[in-house]
């Protein structure tokens, strides 16, 4: 079973994106913070990673970048998912590491299509 490390402060956001990977059999991690996210990326190497941007603390775009500079966790596919859709948004994420960046709410066929893209 392929696991998958959530990270995103909002509860509602974590339950329903547990929600439909747990349905498509994943197993999920989950991190309330950026700084959480970033030491459960290191200690558990999941397969893939999913960030929401806006958090206290740590944003999504320096745990990403954090993520994708560390030889342990750099390995590891990041997924950005965030209600932010301006163009500036996508391209910083790609530049700090991300290979995709999908827009809330979430479409639940496209989420999985693009997460079966990188493992498999």
């Amino acid at each position: 079973m392929k696991r998958i490390l959530v990270v995103d402060d909002s509860p509602a956001e974590l339950f329903r994106l547990k929600e439909i990977l747990n349905k498509h059999d994943f197993d999920v991690i989950e991190a309330f913070s950026g700084a959480d996210g970033v030491t459960l990326a290191e200690e558990k190497k999941p397969d893939l990673i999913i960030i929401d941007l806006v958090m206290p603390g740590m944003n999504g775009f320096q745990v990403t970048r954090q993520i994708s500079c560390s030889l342990q966790t750099q390995h590891i596919p990041i997924i950005i998912v965030s209600t932010k859709d301006q163009d500036i948004n996508h391209s910083w994420g790609k530049q700090q590491g991300a290979k995709h960046y999908l827009v809330k709410p979430i479409n639940e066929t496209k989420l999985i299509e693009i997460i079966d893209q990188y493992l498999s």
